[in-house]
């Protein structure tokens, strides 16, 4: 059954990665994505890591899609033109991302190997979880905490406006 669950997720985020970079409306790559990482999180807790997977939820499908939503609000990034078609034809891929993404959540919570038993034996606790991160990968976390200066620097130097002033930089 997990399995079956890990292959209809990894599809659901393919669907909705795919989705999302095709999309023209901003808006509307963002709720794309949320699903994608909401089915990316429900795949970390069928591999046995819900710390990963509550933490996808938080950070990701939480702050940094609000974040995100933010930006786009406040920089009126949505397109002005109407799209084509009915409209019942827009809201197709919603309900099915929706739709799909409930059913698995229903049997992850259904046919949870950890509800019955206890904790399954490939459960890491956040202890242990922590002391790997930061003792063995430890170089690791420090390359991508850099990457993320990097582009937070890339990203204010491109969202600035206009040429600076007499005696700025």
């Amino acid at each position: 059954m997990a399995s079956i669950l890990f292959y209809i997720l990894s599809a659901i985020v393919l669907l909705a990665t795919l989705l999302c970079v095709t999309r023209r409306n901003p808006v509307h790559a963002v709720i794309y994505l949320v699903f994608g990482l909401f089915a990316l999180a429900l795949i970390f807790y069928l591999l046995g890591a819900p710390l990963v997977a509550a933490w996808e939820i938080i950070i990701y499908a939480g702050a940094i899609m609000v974040l995100f939503m933010f930006i786009i609000m406040m920089l009126g990034l949505a397109p002005l033109e109407t799209p084509e078609g009915p409209g019942w034809a827009r809201w197709v891929p919603v309900v099915l991302l929706s739709l799909s993404l409930l059913g698995a959540t229903f049997a992850i919570i259904a046919f949870d190997s950890g509800g019955a038993d206890g904790l399954p034996g490939y459960y890491v606790s956040p202890r242990a979880f922590g002391y790997a991160l930061f003792k063995e990968y430890a170089l690791a976390v420090e390359v991508v905490s850099f990457q993320l200066l990097f582009a937070a620097v890339g990203a204010f130097y491109i969202g600035r406006t206009g040429k600076p002033q007499e005696g700025e930089e």
